[in-house]
């Protein structure tokens, strides 16, 4: 471990990791609630609606929480088939109103039977055992997400797995808001299945350009096991909470420009 670059990086994040940092950030979305299944389900929307302009990020994810009355639990829970007809027309990027009206599907099917959508990534649906790592969690909850009869295969490319070598870098930082807690008041952590030491740095090409410039990631591609390789890393700097350094390796690539 550089000792010198682990205070550079601890002085980075205690910068970040901070409440106005959410302001310009699609955590700012989820932190619009107080229910847990509104800040999970929009928190949803604003992590797999993330990439590109964060601006954009946003003010897409408000149209969409406008479209569900900005009640998004109790739009999927109850809304009627004329209901659904707000969603119409929406469009983010290569997500649009097809994807749009499979999460509410999603979503009711899976709130209709469990308090949270924790469940959806940390149990199995047919064993009811516990799934206990975050790479065995994103491939169970893009199985079961996809799951049901209607689902349409398009939806598919927006939920990420490790199977398919991606990063998984928009679940991994959904997982980052609904698993990390600490006292300055960012991420949410609202789940417990898992602990902060197990999660994975959402890795991006910001983070990954960064990373690589300062010798803290060795894999040419950005892809799974660079996200794997570049979490064990972190590690060796805070054990307990390896993913706080997303503060510091994304708002340096991203804030600050640094290469």
């Amino acid at each position: 471990m550089n000792k010198d670059l682990k205070k550079i990086l601890d002085l980075k994040v205690k910068q970040y990791n901070r409440i106005d940092f959410i302001e310009k950030d699609p955590i700012c979305i989820p932190h619009r609630y107080k229910k847990q299944q509104d800040i999970e389900i929009a928190a949803f929307f604003a992590a797999i609606f993330a990439w590109g302009n964060r601006t954009t990020i946003i003010n897409k994810s408000k149209e969409l929480l406008e479209r569900m009355d900005f009640a998004p639990h109790d739009f999927c829970l109850q809304h009627q088939p004329k209901d659904l007809k707000k969603l119409l027309g929406f469009v983010h990027r290569t997500f649009n109103d097809t994807d749009a009206l499979y999460c509410v599907g999603f979503f009711k099917h899976h709130y209709s039977q469990h308090e949270s959508l924790e469940s959806a990534f940390f149990m199995n649906q047919t064993t009811r055992k516990k799934v206990n790592t975050v790479e065995a969690g994103l491939t169970h909850f893009q199985q079961y997400f996809m799951s049901l009869e209607d689902a349409p295969k398009r939806t598919q490319k927006h939920i990420a797995s490790p199977g398919s070598g991606s990063t998984c870098k928009r679940l991994n930082m959904f997982l980052r808001w609904m698993v990390r807690k600490d006292q300055q008041g960012v991420d949410f952590g609202l789940w417990s299945t898992i602990k902060p030491a197990a999660l994975i740095i959402p890795i991006d090409v910001h983070v990954a350009r960064v990373s690589r410039a300062l010798g803290i990631l060795k894999r040419p591609q950005t892809d799974w096991q660079a996200a794997l390789e570049l979490t064990e890393y972190c590690r060796t700097l805070d054990a307990k909470d390896p993913v706080k350094y997303d503060f510091a390796l994304f708002s340096m690539g991203v804030i600050e420009k640094f290469i």
